[in-house]
């Protein structure tokens, strides 16, 4: 579904992914892991468009995306969660979800917000209430869930559960779980090893901008060295 070629991306003059390359099927959960500055968050703006590469190449269902705006990424089928929760503090939680609704594409049975309190039951609970008066871990189940009222075929998930508190983390977990039994390809950047090793099949570890390691998350819990070198902080 997804496959990153040799991309080469900067921040003006700063060169910070060098020659990555990653795949994904569709139907998975990957990770992509590593410290706090490794280029997690640049591949996921090059993807979804906010920095473009100036080499290498990103296709999406066998179509070249790459150098293509955000919004026409998105309308390919590509949502994007950023680290930071944008939710409109003032509209409820069913408003927010009216905000982000789009088309289901032919292939695909369209999100509606039943479906979604499903895979997030905080939500359910809470549908009438103004965002700004959440938690922060229900503001980015929100946020989620708003992206997936767009019907994308894959959502990229920056840091889902920085700053969460374990049992928010848990139930984060859960839902994205639960997401991923619906056939929602999911890739998630992540510095937290155990919530990826919950939710991941496989996972990518990404140190100064390239590729250390590509595996199972199996694999990777058993290697120490990777995990010594290029995870602990």
């Amino acid at each position: 579904m997804l496959r990153v070629s040799n991309i080469n991306s900067f921040y003006g003059a700063a060169h910070i992914l060098h020659d990555l390359s990653i795949t994904m099927g569709a139907g998975e959960t990957v990770a992509l892991l590593g410290r706090n500055g490794a280029g997690k968050s640049t591949l996921m703006k090059s993807i979804i468009g906010i920095v473009t590469p100036r080499s290498g190449a990103v296709s999406f269902k066998g179509e070249e995306i790459a150098g293509l705006e955000p919004f026409a990424v998105a309308r390919r089928g590509i949502g994007f969660v950023p680290e930071d929760r944008r939710i409109f503090v003032s509209l409820s939680v069913a408003e927010n979800l009216e905000v982000g609704r789009r088309s289901a594409r032919s292939s695909q049975a369209g999100w509606t917000p039943e479906r979604l309190y499903e895979v997030f039951p905080n939500l359910a609970e809470m549908r009438g209430r103004q965002a700004g008066h959440m938690s922060g871990g229900e503001q980015q189940m929100l946020t989620i869930a708003r992206t997936l009222m767009g019907n994308p075929e894959l959502i990229l998930l920056d840091e889902p559960s920085e700053g969460l508190a374990p049992k928010i983390v848990e139930q984060m977990a859960d839902a994205i779980l639960r997401l991923g039994r619906t056939g929602m390809t999911v890739l998630i950047s992540e510095q937290n090893m155990h919530f990826a090793g919950l939710v991941s099949e496989r996972a990518y570890v990404i140190e100064k901008g390239q590729i250390k390691f590509s595996g199972t998350m199996q694999e990777l819990m058993g290697d120490e060295d990777i995990r010594r070198n290029y995870l602990a902080l």
